[in-house]
């Protein structure tokens, strides 16, 4: 399959199903203020994979390569060693919650770790997963009896 992009869910999915990947759902999930939020984007897209760089940012993707790609839409060659899923606009207009992380198995077998790929993002706004502000956990509905 190298040398042909996939859709970035196809390839997100083909990795999570793989023996080796680390997917965790972040909980409670991290919130990136807005200056940092702002930062983060500006610097994933001045090292965007197409341009020489190592990251992919999407609205809801952020994906870490191991690799320049060779060209705009040939990542042939380049590992994906993770993807961090994002949210835009919650809890607030200009914030990014970070609600999961997925580590490949090449990523993986690489010594990366769900924590090392989201600090090196998070970096970008001069933050780490351990410092983060978490979103409130609102306690579950009543069970109701009829």
């Amino acid at each position: 399959m190298r040398g042909t992009v996939l859709d970035d869910s196809e390839l997100l999915m083909s990795e999570v199903y793989s023996e080796g990947t680390v997917s965790q759902v972040i909980r409670p999930a991290a919130i990136v203020p807005e200056e940092a939020a702002r930062a983060i984007l500006v610097e994933l897209a001045m090292r965007d994979v197409r341009n020489n760089g190592l990251w992919q940012s999407k609205p809801n993707l952020w994906s870490r390569w191991d690799r320049s790609w060779n060209g705009p839409s040939n990542n042939s060659g380049a590992e994906l060693i993770g993807s961090i899923e994002v949210a835009y606009g919650t809890p607030s207009r200009y914030e990014i919650t970070v609600y999961r992380v997925t580590v490949t198995k090449f990523g993986a077998d690489h010594s990366w770790t769900v924590e090392s790929l989201t600090n090196e993002a998070l970096s970008f706004g001069g933050l780490s997963l351990k410092d983060c502000p978490r979103a409130n956990l609102a306690p579950a509905p009543p069970i109701l009896n009829f």
